[in-house]
């Protein structure tokens, strides 16, 4: 499975971004889709995840900020990101967990949110 990841990119504080993340092939469809981030130095944490049946879970650091979806039928999972903070800054990968619990992540997007 390979992940083709837009968005991204320098925002003010307070600002909005949206990421964009499909998937190459249709299993996708069946598999748990999330975004995750990384900083230098760190371990890459989840951001928000979204089953195959479409259940959300967004970590509280975010949560009433950032909201996730997905269209199976384009096998793609949006990340929209409102009032961005400057801790947002990171950068962003998108990740499928097939049924199969192989990983497959996406090539990473900055975020960068000044002050």
């Amino acid at each position: 499975v390979q992940l083709q990841a837009s968005g991204g990119g320098l925002v003010e504080a307070g600002g909005s971004l949206r990421l964009s993340c499909t998937a190459s092939l249709s299993i996708a469809s069946i598999s748990d889709m999330g975004w995750y981030r990384q900083d230098p130095g760190k371990q890459r944490e989840l951001v928000a995840s979204v089953s195959h049946v479409g259940r959300t879970n967004v970590v509280d650091s975010v949560k009433g900020r950032f909201t996730i979806s997905r269209d199976n039928g384009k096998n793609t999972i949006v990340l929209q990101m409102m009032n961005l903070k400057p801790e947002d800054t990171s950068v962003y990968y998108c990740n499928v967990q097939t049924p199969f619990k192989l990983n497959y992540w996406g090539q990473g997007t900055q975020v960068t949110v000044s002050s």
